[in-house]
């Protein structure tokens, strides 16, 4: 059951909290918490839930009788995972609303927005709530408290069709909403929700929405700073034309190459969809275009998205690509095909590279044919490890729960080329090749030297040279001349602000040593300034590293 839920439906009562007392007892004394819990039944039947011990402690804790202890609270928590990344992720979901694609793969449920379910566990979480984001945030952030977890530095996402599509003045009501949830009071005004979230206990540390590859011009990455945004996911689904044109998916994949371009100019982090298994694709065909999205620079290249999710086409009966699977004009890959497919593709996937999902959180219930198995990603994990082949992707290479020792770190810089871009990856890694933390520096490429490598005009459909650099400029000033960090990240489990905790990789400087090394490298290429896409909760941490507020970045002097 879902903990929100869980947690509507149940009380404390002072004889499951005096149980709880008594379990966390034993594990204070060295007891493994499953073992403990099984000491104590309740009266009712059954055992104290990991709910219930974070409420005891929380009251031991509140009322003086026990010291905070990071490392008990850590070993109660609900679904530690979910905050290993180092940011506690919020999902928020926009009311239904047009959206300009008529992809034949995408559901429709008329009281969802397009291509989303109301029984998959977000979307769930949106319907209940009336798709208020205000309401949506502050739940979420109250159950995520009282099963454990940190909620100082939040994530949050963005889900609902093509947020593009939406009205602006719904964009920045919304926008503000969850803002005025995460800083706890009510704003007259985004800029105003902005300012408060920069000292505010919870802090917006990253911004996510969704949209399309036809979407996104310079102006429309401007309004989205002007909110705050830092990530986009972006439906790649296809890097083959005749696949997107059987699957009425409404752009090129050019427009899909045009679009990572602008936004690796402008600073965002870029999280691509891929889909195989389309109306036209085959197994071949599948491993050949997941593989382009890897290539260097060039007339048609530089994908290279920070994070990808694979999400296999699901044969849904409420899509438009039923009807061609009963006509006999489409057939899923088994289940088996899928699995050695992606198996097969995982491993070529860049160090620089997380894999955020294998796929869609969509019960199989609703899966008419083809796979319907929700653990594929494990599925996969299991095949390659059969294999005796590893996946060096950065989820797969993520430091997680481990302890950190600072002395044993080493610096590795992964430098590869990127539409218009050269770009640093670097990573404070362990012995054991686990990332520590990471930094994402941009250069982008001056426009002679893109010229020398592309003279017909790059990234052009129609032979004319694409005004990237001019389109940015013109909207994006405080980019002018700057080398671009588009994120810093460091692992392990998520402490509030300011805090440490003995072998955790946050808050022991890892951060500010990337920062000083990314400057470095930006001079020496010639930039005389460095700017940040920085969300709202991250401003006070980079005005600490010498950074000051432009327009809609922070930018320093080299």
């Amino acid at each position: 059951m879902d903990p929100e839920t869980w947690l509507k439906d149940h009380r404390y009562s002072p004889t499951t909290l005096a149980i709880a007392r008594l379990v966390l007892e034993e594990i204070r004394r060295g007891k493994e918490v499953f073992q403990a819990t099984r000491r104590y039944p309740l009266p009712e039947g059954g055992y104290p839930p990991k709910h219930a011990l974070v409420a005891a402690y929380r009251q031991l804790v509140n009322s003086g009788e026990w010291p905070e202890d990071a490392d008990l609270l850590a070993s109660i928590r609900m679904k530690p995972v979910r905050t290993l990344s180092g940011v506690t992720t919020v999902t928020v979901l926009t009311k239904p609303y047009p959206c300009p694609g008529q992809c034949i793969f995408c559901p429709t449920e008329e009281r969802m927005p397009k291509s989303y379910l109301s029984d998959e566990p977000g979307a769930r979480r949106g319907l209940q709530h009336h798709f208020d984001p205000f309401d949506q945030v502050a739940s979420r952030l109250q159950a995520l408290k009282d099963v454990g977890h940190p909620i100082e530095k939040i994530e949050l996402l963005i889900l609902g069709g093509t947020w593009s599509s939406y009205r602006r003045d719904y964009q920045e009501w919304f926008v503000q909403r969850c803002f005025d949830a995460m800083n706890g009071v009510d704003s007259p005004n985004l800029i105003e929700a902005q300012h408060v979230n920069e000292t505010a206990t919870h802090r917006n540390v990253g911004l996510v929405i969704e949209t399309r590859p036809d979407e996104i011009t310079p102006a429309e990455l401007a309004w989205l700073r002007y909110l705050g945004v830092t990530k986009l996911q972006m439906g790649a689904q296809s890097l083959d034309d005749t696949v997107l044109r059987l699957n009425k998916r409404g752009h090129t994949a050019f427009e899909t190459l045009r679009a990572s371009a602008l936004l690796r100019a402008a600073g965002f982090k870029i999280v691509l969809h891929w889909m195989p298994n389309l109306l036209g694709a085959t197994l071949a065909n599948d491993d050949a275009d997941f593989r382009r999205l890897w290539q260097p620079a060039g007339p048609d290249s530089g994908f290279c998205p920070d994070e990808i999710k694979i999400y296999p086409c699901q044969l849904l009966e409420n899509a438009e690509l039923y009807q061609y699977w009963q006509r006999g004009e489409y057939q899923p890959y088994s289940e088996q095909d899928l699995v050695k497919l992606i198996a097969d593709i995982k491993p070529s996937i860049p160090r620089y590279c997380r894999v955020n999902r294998v796929i869609r959180d969509i019960p199989s219930t609703h899966v008419v044919a083809g796979n319907k198995r929700t653990s594929l990603r494990m599925d996969v994990a299991d095949e390659l490890a059969r294999r005796g082949t590893p996946c060096e992707c950065l989820r797969c290479r993520e430091v997680r729960g481990h302890g950190v020792d600072p002395g044993t770190l080493r610096l590795d810089e992964l430098i590869y080329t990127a539409a218009y871009a050269e770009e640093h990856f670097l990573s404070y890694v362990t012995p054991e090749d686990q990332v520590a933390g990471y930094l994402r520096l941009s250069l982008p490429m001056h426009r002679a030297r893109v010229e020398q490598l592309e003279p017909e005009g790059p990234l052009s459909e129609t032979g004319k040279p694409l005004k990237l650099f001019s389109d940015i400029a013109l909207n994006l000033p405080d980019l002018n001349g700057s080398a671009l960090i588009r994120e810093v990240h460091i692992y392990g489990q998520s402490l509030p602000v300011g805090s440490e905790q003995h072998g955790a990789a946050q808050h022991i400087g890892l951060g500010t040593h990337l920062i000083q090394i990314a400057g470095e490298i930006a001079r020496a290429h010639g930039f005389k300034r460095i700017a940040v896409i920085a969300a709202v909760g991250t401003r006070q941490y980079y005005r600490g590293r010498g950074f000051d507020m432009g327009e809609l970045y922070m930018v320093k002097a080299l």
